[in-house]
């Protein structure tokens, strides 16, 4: 009988150890609130931009882009600044005076390099992380060669422009 009782208490103990283990296996962890937010982001919209491409002091041809913001919303509070005017100083700056883009080697442009560097020149200028990320939405190079046959005979064929970034299509906020 004593046999019994204890074979019964054994696996009542082993069923109740299984279920404890299995229940606590198959539920996923509790995260902590703080950890999982994420600081709320705005988009802020770039404009279309030409960038005239100087070299042995001429014009030798034309960067033309779009590249919008992912912002620290809270942040974007605090700046009277205009970001968009901002940006397309900071890609006049990038484009002319470091010679980041060469166009005679497409090949070694360094897209996250690009991205990093518009980034953190705008993080520098406001002294915090306002900009969590760079969308380059389009960068092409059309020469002087290209745009002066434009403009002589519209109607005549052009080669397109060369694409630098293929990018990534941002849609406003409003549209959605």
């Amino acid at each position: 009988m004593v046999k019994l009782v204890v074979a019964g208490l054994w696996v009542c103990i082993v069923t109740l150890g299984a279920v404890f283990f299995s229940v606590r296996l198959a539920t996923a962890p509790v995260v902590a609130p703080e950890a999982d937010a994420k600081a709320p982001t705005e988009l802020v919209r770039g404009e279309s931009i030409t960038v005239p491409m100087i070299s042995e002091g001429g014009v030798k041809g034309y960067f033309l882009g779009r590249i919008s913001f992912m912002v620290n919303k809270e942040k974007l509070k605090g700046i009277k600044l205009p970001m968009s005017e901002l940006m397309t100083d900071e890609l006049f700056t990038l484009l002319v005076g470091n010679k980041m883009v060469d166009i005679a080697d497409m090949q070694a442009f360094d897209l996250v390099a690009f991205r990093e560097a518009i980034k953190g020149d705008i993080n520098k200028r406001f002294g915090d992380d306002l900009v969590e990320e760079v969308l380059v939405e389009q960068l092409d190079y059309l020469s002087k060669e290209d745009v002066r046959a434009t403009a002589e005979a519209p109607k005549s064929p052009v080669s397109p422009p060369v694409k630098i970034v293929e990018g990534v299509k941002v849609e406003d906020p409003a549209s959605r």
